[in-house]
């Protein structure tokens, strides 16, 4: 099968934890790998946002990536990448009549928005995974959401018009159907890990400190950092591991690294926090087992890789009871759950696994057993051809409302 991927601004290239690019990146790049192992031919395309930028670059995965000629060929925001999709789907279009794909995957909205406008004319069906969806972003955030005013009718043309959506989690299948989409039209498919990168065996990176807390993720306020340095407070002789943001050496001039700084030493903390900037692939197993316990508490999360990532290498998770962590943490068997954005509950828990070191161990072999066991990306790639298979069989495919074309 002939497969195109679609991820305007996650380019699977990418280096991991800077403001655009995180756990999408790696789902586009490890799905793509899985897919072209399983005997399938693969080609990503993803904005070009670097002059030095080859036009297609054949990935370690064994799958291509096409940058596309959209916009500058500079970093731009994703969230004022929308006026240069009617370029991008040209691209797209061009290509994929001179080659037709079987199937198209987007990911993302903005890469729906353009897929679907490419796809019509040579006829493929598309798959749709959003990854975030803009009615969350906007409920969490509200006027700090710099999504386009566009983004939510898109969004539910988007879902009404393809073939197919895959969500992440059962809560963005749930949000989906308050959009107006039947359950029948949607596929639940989570994310996945290297199982070969990420495991329990292995070396761990030197710690210091009684014990040590690691929180890994994008330095944007949205993925709560704040929130386990203000529980921090309560738990004495316990060091914090912030990974993520730009490299180390950089850390100084990045705004919100110097908000969580600055809480830090207001909660009279900050000798026990380590900022540690962006940590490599390699090394984030050794980071991972370093840890007591693996905290995610961000306001909202549509699935969240890093989670699986640390129950893979034995570690139990306390995370917040939000979007895909409630379906990947199982609370009392792999880690525990606690309310999102408060710090005296999520204290209160961590004290209580740190002051028991069986059930920790306990948790952190129920948690790699259950990654090893269902979310490993062979399985993933499996249950998406499932999908795929659906789509390329069903020769009444929904083409997009023309409402999404009029909103871009």
């Amino acid at each position: 099968m002939k497969i195109a991927m679609v991820s305007e601004h996650a380019n699977p290239l990418a280096v991991l934890g800077e403001v655009d690019a995180g756990g999408q990146n790696v789902h586009v790049a490890e799905l793509s790998a899985a897919l072209v192992r399983a005997g399938h031919e693969v080609t990503v395309y993803t904005r070009r946002d670097d002059p030095a930028q080859e036009r297609c670059v054949a990935a370690p995965g064994g799958y291509r990536v096409v940058h596309v000629p959209a916009g500058p060929a500079a970093p731009v925001s994703k969230d004022e990448l929308l006026p240069y999709m009617e370029d991008f789907a040209k691209f797209l279009e061009v290509d994929w009549l001179r080659e037709r794909p079987d199937v198209v995957h987007a990911h993302f909205w903005m890469s729906g928005l353009a897929s679907m406008l490419a796809a019509a004319s040579p006829g493929v069906p598309v798959v749709q995974t959003f990854h975030a969806l803009g009615t969350v972003k906007r409920r969490h955030q509200g006027e700090a959401d710099t999504s386009p005013p566009q983004r939510i009718g898109i969004e539910r043309a988007l879902a009404t018009g393809v073939a197919r959506v895959v969500a992440t989690c059962s809560d963005e299948m749930f949000e989906l159907g308050r959009m107006g989409l039947l359950r029948s039209r949607v596929s639940v498919v989570p994310c996945g890990v290297d199982l070969r990168r990420f495991s329990a065996s292995g070396p761990s990176m030197p710690r210091n400190g009684e014990h040590r807390l690691v929180a890994v993720g994008r330095l944007v306020p949205r993925k709560g950092f704040a929130t386990v340095i203000a529980a921090l407070r309560q738990l004495p002789r316990t060091e914090l591991v912030i990974a993520g943001g730009p490299a180390k050496g950089k850390l100084a001039d990045d705004p919100e690294a110097n908000r969580l700084k600055d809480l830090a030493a207001r909660a009279g903390v900050a000798d026990r926090v380590k900022f540690v900037g962006q940590v490599s692939r390699r090394n984030m197993p050794k980071l991972f087992r370093s840890a007591d316990l693996v905290v995610c508490t961000p306001w909202y999360e549509p699935f969240g890789i890093v989670p699986l990532e640390a129950m893979a290498c034995g570690v139990p998770v306390v995370a917040g009871a939000v979007g895909g962590l409630m379906d990947t943490v199982v609370d009392g068997v792999t880690g525990a759950l606690v309310p999102p954005e408060q710090p005296i509950a999520l204290a209160k828990t961590i004290r209580k696994l740190l002051a028991d070191p069986a059930a920790r161990k306990a948790y952190g072999f129920a948690a790699a057993d259950r990654v090893r066991a269902r979310y490993s990306w062979d399985r993933i790639a499996s249950d998406v051809l499932a999908v795929y298979g659906r789509v390329v069989s069903d020769p009444q495919r929904a083409s997009l409302d023309l409402a999404v074309g009029e909103s871009a």
